[in-house]
């Protein structure tokens, strides 16, 4: 009989995974794992085959110490937290969830740069402060007049794109991965991210985090756009350098900023970026729907049934050679 541990989860039960293994004749275990080391006791406790995973780490030290470890699967379309060439290095499947959710992270940065355009959370704000009027933030300009700048245009960029063309006057979009062949035709393309900064009113990030990534959106680009701009991320926290992010904000570069992911997660009260008045955050929930979570969820456990069936995921990310014993 299979066994899968569940590394970590912030779910509030997880009788869907239990039933979908039960289901499925496997053998089904809980962590609450936040370091290697408890990764590495948990997985060694249960001899569990395979890890089921949402942020516990795991790096090559990780699957060099769990060899009867043959597949990870991540809760979630990026997989960051795992070290994906140690996986091809050591024979380890790696597999995702790369679809589920499109439409939430879309919607979702969609109403992030809405609502600091419009300046809907900085107006509450306000009147709680005993402030009432339409400029008491700020002068507002017309959407429909702006320029929309998407970086990455993969599924949800392209969703980004499709839900927001209406919205603004202009979508552009810098991708150096696409053909010209794949840019949709209501799309127009940036040669560059200086020259995406330089043209965009507002920027919403769609990639994932790796090393060329990693701090990409910084204050080389900040610099480049119009004085007054805007900027929302529901991608990848470390994908904006937040030092260069504050200072753009504080020198009044950036108009203000909406942001669901944070380089560190939770958002720590009293920290610069938690309290800026010019930030609005959301808590990691562009994801979310009841709908999505059921899909998200679904998708991660199936891929280590059909692993353990098939000997192959549903999802694959890193091909692997290691199977049940």
């Amino acid at each position: 009989m299979a066994t899968f541990l569940l590394t970590d989860f912030d779910a509030k039960n997880f009788q869907l995974e239990e039933k979908l293994f039960a289901d499925a004749g496997m053998r089904f275990v809980t962590a609450q794992a936040k370091t290697e080391d408890d990764v590495i006791a948990a997985a060694t406790a249960c001899k569990a085959d395979g890890l089921l995973i949402q942020y516990a780490p795991v790096s090559e030290r990780v699957l060099a110490a769990l060899p009867q470890v043959g597949i990870c699967s991540r809760i979630g379309a990026g997989f960051d937290t795992v070290d994906h060439v140690a996986c091809e290095k050591l024979g380890v499947w790696l597999a995702n969830s790369p679809d589920y959710g499109v439409g939430e992270v879309a919607t979702h940065a969609l109403a992030l740069a809405l609502d600091i355009i419009r300046g809907t959370t900085f107006h509450t704000a306000d009147i709680r402060a005993g402030k009432w009027h339409y400029e008491s933030n700020g002068k507002r300009r017309r959407a429909t007049e702006m320029t929309l700048g998407i970086v990455g245009l993969g599924r949800i960029g392209k969703r980004m794109a499709h839900v927001s063309r209406n919205i603004f006057k202009r979508v552009v979009a810098y991708d150096p991965y696409l053909i010209d062949g794949d840019f949709p035709a209501f799309v127009e393309r940036a040669r560059s991210l200086n020259d995406l900064f330089a043209q965009a009113d507002v920027v919403s990030p769609h990639v994932p985090l790796n090393d060329e990534t990693r701090g990409m959106i910084d204050a080389k680009c900040f610099a480049a756009m119009k004085r007054g701009g805007y900027i929302v991320n529901s991608s990848r926290g470390a994908v904006i350098n937040i030092v260069d992010l504050l200072a753009a904000l504080d020198s009044g570069q950036l108009d203000s900023a909406g942001l669901d992911v944070l380089p560190v997660e939770p958002a720590r009260p009293g920290e610069a970026l938690t309290e800026h008045p010019r930030v609005v955050l959301t808590p990691h929930s562009a994801f979310y729907s009841v709908e999505s979570e059921i899909e998200l969820r679904t998708k991660a456990a199936r891929n280590l049934i059909t692993w353990a069936n098939t000997g192959r995921p549903d999802y694959p990310v890193v091909v692997g050679t290691r199977k049940l014993p």
